[in-house]
């Protein structure tokens, strides 16, 4: 029943194209009306003359309507003129959907399950695969999201169902992996992998910071890993304030972690109080003379 209702309203859609001139963006340009009305060819063809209706929809410029719009130009249309423009739109197929997953995902094995019905606008199928979907619980296909693009108009959403499975190696916590701690090489092993997409390899893994405490001989998943701190507490590291013109240089030791652009505490050795320091880059901090100082005993941990 659903399918013979998609049928009809996809006919009587490609019906009402039939009768009118396709515009593929959201507004009608003075090109556009040009081939309904040729006395637009005599303007700029970019010129913004209206928005055009939703995909699949038709916009009709009567004649009343019509002949008013080519006075506002100091243009003549012939009597009784209409204009009719309509956004086409298409449907996808399995086959659409499978080439764009592959597009993102080039070596691994697909099988598309579902997608998307509804109409959709013409334009480029992608399938953003940066965070791939975990499967569902009881093993169900996961639910992937991608978009049709075309110049000048917003994206449009669509969703597929679909089987991937890549082949590579995994990371594996050779031993327990506690959090806040970078991951070193020698506390990783890797072993041969197949499977849904998203578990990272070792480049992937060294270097990062565990979330939480991970388990020896667990395989070791991209959400369970942050970016390092480029400042950690205890460590030393260089300081440059900064008042106006003047700028000192100075080592300090961090009195919490912090990534860059953020805040954290830094003892100045030369009187032991604490200023409050932007973290700019690895083991370097700045202070500006508006940031003050505070109290030795707040410096807090990360």
């Amino acid at each position: 029943m659903i399918r013979r209702m998609l049928f009809l309203v996809l006919a009587a859609l490609a019906a009402a194209a039939a009768q009118c001139l396709p515009v593929l963006g959201e507004r009608i340009r003075a090109g556009d009306m040009a081939r309904a009305a040729p006395a637009f060819a005599g303007i700029a063809p970019e010129l913004d003359l209206g928005s055009a209706a939703a995909a699949g929809a038709r916009r009709t410029y009567g004649a009343a309507e019509l002949a008013r719009l080519a006075r506002r130009y100091g243009l003549s249309v012939e009597a009784g003129l209409e204009a009719c423009f309509v956004r086409p739109v298409e449907t996808l197929t399995g086959e659409r959907v499978a080439a764009a997953l592959r597009a993102a995902m080039p070596a691994a094995r697909i099988e598309v399950l579902d997608f998307s019905r509804q109409p959709i606008p013409p334009g480029e199928l992608r399938f953003p695969l940066s965070a791939p979907p975990a499967e569902r619980a009881g093993g169900s296909a996961p639910l992937w999201r991608g978009v049709v693009s075309a110049p000048g108009r917003d994206d449009f959403p669509v969703w597929a169902k679909a089987r991937i499975e890549v082949s590579g190696k995994r990371a594996i916590a050779a031993e327990a992996l506690a959090p806040g701690r970078p991951i070193e090489r020698a506390q990783l092993r890797e072993e041969p992998y197949a499977g849904p997409p998203g578990l990272p390899d070792l480049s992937q893994v060294v270097g990062r910071v565990p979330r939480r405490p991970i388990a020896a001989g667990a395989a070791i998943e991209a959400e369970w890993l942050d970016s390092p701190a480029e400042v950690v507490r205890g460590q030393r590291v260089r300081v440059e304030i900064r008042s106006g013109r003047a700028r000192v240089l100075l080592e300090g030791e961090a009195q919490s972690s912090g990534k860059r652009g953020e805040v954290v505490g830094v003892r100045n050795p030369a009187n032991g109080t604490i200023l409050r320091a932007t973290v700019a880059d690895r083991g370097r901090v700045m202070v500006a003379a508006d940031q003050g100082e505070i109290a030795p005993d707040e410096g807090g941990n990360r």
